[in-house]
């Protein structure tokens, strides 16, 4: 079976991706892989921890044109490492910063902000 190199998207395409994603969406995780095959631990345990708290989120696999996704998510986040996780259009972190509001029981109340 062969698999033909990523094809990707250009950087404008992957701007207006992120942009409309983040605007009709509550809370977005952009991730390594997708819901039911992550393909990074730290997307996985992201993936996790969102799902404690709620049923529904979208995820955006951003395997296909990472280097455009992180040049893209960093102009909202000020990071380029994947995952990040938004709320309401908003940065609220990685997989790391999951997990400390999750230790100090403010990850549901920061996934259901809105």
């Amino acid at each position: 079976m062969e698999f033909p190199p990523n094809q990707g998207h250009d950087q404008d395409e992957v701007d207006e991706h992120v942009e409309e994603t983040l605007a009709e969406n509550e809370v977005v995780l952009f991730m390594k892989g997708t819901e039911l095959m992550p393909q990074c631990g730290y997307s996985r345990s992201a993936l996790g921890l969102i799902s404690e708290h709620r049923d529904e989120f979208e995820t955006v696999d951003v395997l296909d044109s990472l280097g455009e996704y992180r040049a893209a998510l960093e102009e909202h986040s000020g990071w380029e490492t994947i995952p990040q996780t938004f709320v309401d259009g908003e940065f609220v972190g990685g997989s790391d910063i999951l997990t400390e509001l999750e230790e100090r029981d403010e990850l549901a109340e920061t996934l259901n902000a809105a």
